[in-house]
């Protein structure tokens, strides 16, 4: 589904990881692990196009998407990726239903990837009813249950998630890492950068930013 090969970035004479190597398959969730400062975000970014690697590629089904064009990379970020951030990522003046509204509107349906309903996502969330109501007025919990049902809609192919449970109590992290298992199962693929040690044993497979030059899996 995608690889990372020999991807290294630098900021200056800054070195923050060096010769990357590694491949996620379709339907597996991979934990990216490593202290604070040893560039998960940054992987992250580089393999969503919101930032560029100073050396190597990032394949996607064969494809080298850090050569995509700007409308190229647009067109990949909308249709192809879902994003689930620490701070949620809402339109904060916005009702639930546009929040999850943004993703419906540009994008055509993907042929074996039918998104839910809004009312669906919702429910599946345990915010059912709650269309109407203002983001920046629920909890955090709520904000990120809202972000996981925008995923629910989108039902993108590749999921990329920053931190996703590191500001929520037990009950909705879990709620989180059920959601993007239950994406998974169906074939979405999710790399998640984190911390949590309930994350990393969740997923599939982990692979440690800060002893990259090992480039092994654990």
């Amino acid at each position: 589904m995608i690889d990372v090969d020999s991807l290294s970035k630098r900021f200056g004479s800054r070195t923050l990881w060096h010769d990357l190597k590694f491949s996620v398959g379709q339907g597996e969730m991979l934990a990216l692990v490593g202290p604070s400062g040893s560039g998960k975000s940054t992987l992250l970014n580089c393999m969503g196009l919101l930032d560029r690697p100073t050396e190597g590629a990032v394949h996607y089904e064969g494809r080298d998407i850090t050569r995509f064009s700007r409308r190229e990379a647009r067109l990949f970020r909308r249709d192809v990726l879902g994003y689930l951030f620490q701070h949620y990522a809402l339109i904060e003046n916005a009702t639930v239903e546009e929040n999850l509204d943004v993703v419906t509107k540009p994008r055509q349906p993907v042929p074996g990837r039918p998104g839910a309903t809004i009312a669906e996502a919702l429910d599946r969330v345990g915010l059912g009813g709650r269309e109407e109501e203002q983001v920046n007025f629920l909890s955090g919990g709520e904000q990120q249950r809202v972000a996981v049902a925008r995923l629910l809609v989108q039902q993108p192919a590749l999921v990329l998630a920053d931190e996703p449970t590191a500001a929520l109590d037990s009950a909705n992290a879990a709620m989180v890492l059920s959601m993007l298992r239950e994406m998974s199962v169906a074939g979405c693929t999710v790399v998640i950068a984190t911390h949590d040690d309930t994350v990393r044993d969740a997923c599939d497979s982990v692979f440690d930013v800060h002893e990259s030059t090992d480039r092994s899996f654990v």
